[in-house]
C-alpha cells in the first residue's frame, strides 16, 4: 500500500510540474498535463472515425486536426524549453515516413482507376454474370482471388478491384454486398499478411529489415486459415441464387489490357529494386507511374490513327452505334486518374500516423513497450496487439512496435505481422482495406455490417494464430 501511494503522489506530482530534462538530452513529459491531454485527443479523434457512417463526418476530418493540435502541444512545450528544433527534426521524420507510404499507395491507386477507366472490370463483371455464376458462387470467387491477388498488389489495391466487380455484379443487392466486402476485406488481409508486397504492415517490416523475404511465406498457411473459417460461415447464409442475368457486350478500351501488364511491371520493379539495391519500395512504385505516363502519351499521340482505323471497320459494317460511341472518345489522361484516388483514405493515414508519431515522440510508446514486452510473455503481447489492431488501424500499431523495436525472435516477428495484418479485419476502420472499402461501397458496406460478423473472425484470428505456433516453431528459436 506504501508504494501505492507513493506511486500515486509521483503521478500527481508529475502532473502539475514542468516538463524535466532526460538522461538522452530529450524532455520527459510523458506526465505533464498538456501530454496527457494528447492522449485525449487521439482517443478522442478516433471515436469520431468510428462514427463515420452515423454522424456522416469524413474519417480523415478529426484525425487531421488531431495531429496538429498534438504536435502543435509537443512543439509548445520544447519551445518553452528552449528546445525547438527537436520537434521539428521529429516531425519531419513522422512526415518523411508517411510521405512514401502516400506516394506507394497514390500509384496503386492511380492504376486501379486507370484500369476501371479502360472498362476492365466492366468486362469481368460482363464475364462473371455471362458464365451465369450463382451468388454463393461470387461470393467464393471474389473471395479467392482476394486472397490470392492481395499478395501481389496489396490488400487495399486487391479490395478496391474485387469491390468494384462485386457492386457491378449484384447492382444493387445491398445485404450480398455487404457480405462481399466484409469476405473480400478478412481475405485481402489474410492474403497479404504473408507477403512483403500484400500490405502496408507487411511493407513496413520488410522495409525495416526485420524479416527477410522469403521468410514472410511462412504465414501462407496460417493466413489461409483465418479466411477460410469465417468465409465457410458466411457462406451458408448466402442464398443460392443468381443475379439478374443481363447481357451486355462490354468492349475493353485500347490498352487495358497493357495498363494492368504495366501495373504488374510497376510491383515486380519495387520488389526488385527493394530486394537487390534496398531502395524503399516508393521508388520502384514511382517508376511505375512513370511507366504509366509514357503509356498515356503514346495512347493519345496514336488516338487519331486508331480511331480513324475503327471509323471506317463501322462503316463499312453499318454499325450506327459504335460510330456513335467512337465520336465521343476522349484522350487518356494520367493526372485525371490521380485525382480519382481515394484521397480522404491517404488523409486519413497522415493524420493517424502523424498521430501515432507524436505520441511516440513524447514517450508514450516507450512506455508501452516495457509494459507489453517486459511485463509480459512476447506472444501474448503480440496477439494482444493484434485484436488492438482491429481499433486503432494496423498501420499504427505497427508503425508503434517498430518504433519500439522490442528484442523478438523472427518467429514473434512473423506473428505480430500476421496478427496485426489478420486483427485489422475485425473491424472495418482496422485496415486499409476496411477503410477504403467503406468509401467505395459507401451505403452498402458499413462499421455496422462488418461488426456483426466480428465473433467469427476472432475465431479465424485464433485459429490462424495457433496454426502459426504450431507451424513455425523454427523461427522462434
Amino acid at each position: 500500500m506504501n508504494a501505492q501511494k507513493s506511486l500515486l503522489l509521483l503521478l500527481l506530482l508529475a502532473l502539475f510540474s514542468p516538463a524535466t530534462l532526460a538522461a538522452n538530452g530529450a524532455l520527459d513529459i510523458t506526465l505533464t498535463t498538456t501530454s496527457l491531454a494528447c492522449i485525449v485527443i487521439f482517443a478522442l479523434a478516433y471515436v469520431l472515425v468510428m462514427l463515420e457512417e452515423k454522424i456522416h463526418l469524413r474519417k480523415s476530418k478529426p484525425v487531421l486536426v488531431a495531429a496538429g493540435i498534438i504536435w502543435t502541444l509537443i512543439a509548445w512545450q520544447y519551445t518553452a524549453a528552449g528546445m525547438p528544433e527537436q520537434s521539428t527534426d521529429a516531425f519531419r521524420h513522422a512526415l518523411l515516413e508517411f510521405a512514401e507510404l502516400m506516394l506507394f499507395l497514390l500509384v496503386a491507386m492511380t492504376y486501379i482507376n486507370a484500369l476501371e477507366e479502360r472498362r476492365l472490370f466492366d468486362g469481368l463483371r460482363a464475364w462473371m454474370v455471362k458464365k451465369g455464376f450463382s451468388y454463393k458462387q461470387l461470393f467464393w470467387i471474389s473471395g479467392i482471388l482476394a486472397f490470392c491477388i492481395s499478395p501481389i498488389a496489396d490488400n487495399l489495391t486487391t479490395a478496391l478491384l474485387l469491390c468494384a466487380v462485386v457492386m457491378k455484379v449484384a447492382d444493387g443487392d445491398k445485404k450480398f454486398i455487404a457480405m462481399s466486402c466484409v469476405n473480400i476485406v478478412v481475405a485481402a488481409n489474410a492474403g497479404g499478411a504473408f507477403s512483403p508486397f500484400g500490405d502496408i504492415t507487411t511493407l513496413m517490416v520488410w522495409q525495416a529489415n526485420v524479416v527477410e523475404f522469403t521468410e514472410f511465406f511462412a504465414l501462407f498457411l496460417p493466413a489461409l486459415i483465418s479466411y477460410l473459417v469465417p468465409a465457410l460461415a458466411m457462406s451458408l447464409l448466402i442464398e443460392d441464387r443468381k443475379p439478374a442475368n443481363i447481357s451486355e457486350e462490354v468492349e475493353l478500351k485500347r490498352g487495358a489490357l497493357r495498363i494492368l501488364t504495366l501495373f504488374l511491371l510497376t510491383i515486380a520493379t519495387a520488389v526488385v529494386l527493394k530486394t537487390t539495391l534496398h531502395l524503399p519500395p516508393v521508388l520502384g512504385m514511382m517508376m511505375g507511374l512513370g511507366y504509366l505516363q509514357f503509356f498515356g502519351y503514346f495512347l493519345r499521340v496514336t488516338l487519331p490513327g486508331s480511331l480513324a482505323r475503327k471509323r471506317a471497320m463501322a462503316e463499312r459494317a453499318g454499325d450506327q452505334e459504335k460510330l456513335a460511341r467512337l465520336g465521343s472518345v476522349v484522350p487518356f489522361d494520367v493526372f485525371s486518374r490521380v485525382a480519382r484516388a481515394e484521397w480522404d483514405t491517404l488523409l486519413f493515414f497522415y493524420g493517424v500516423v502523424m498521430c501515432v508519431g507524436g505520441l511516440g515522440f513524447i514517450g508514450y510508446l516507450s512506455i508501452l513497450s516495457d509494459f507489453l514486452y517486459q511485463g509480459w510473455n512476447p506472444t501474448v503481447a503480440n496477439i494482444v496487439l493484434g485484436l488492438f489492431s482491429a481499433v486503432v488501424d494496423n498501420i499504427p500499431v505497427m508503425y508503434a512496435v517498430l518504433t519500439m523495436m522490442p528484442e523478438m525472435s523472427h518467429g514473434q516477428w512473423l506473428l505480430i505481422t500476421l496478427t496485426a495484418g489478420i486483427g485489422g479485419s475485425l473491424l472495418s476502420i482496422g485496415s486499409a482495406a476496411g477503410v477504403a472499402l467503406m468509401g467505395q461501397a459507401r451505403g452498402y458496406y458499413t462499421f455496422a455490417s462488418h461488426l456483426k460478423w466480428a465473433p467469427i473472425i476472432l475465431v479465424g484470428y485464433a485459429a490462424g494464430v495457433v496454426v502459426h505456433l504450431y507451424l513455425n516453431t523454427r523461427f522462434f528459436a
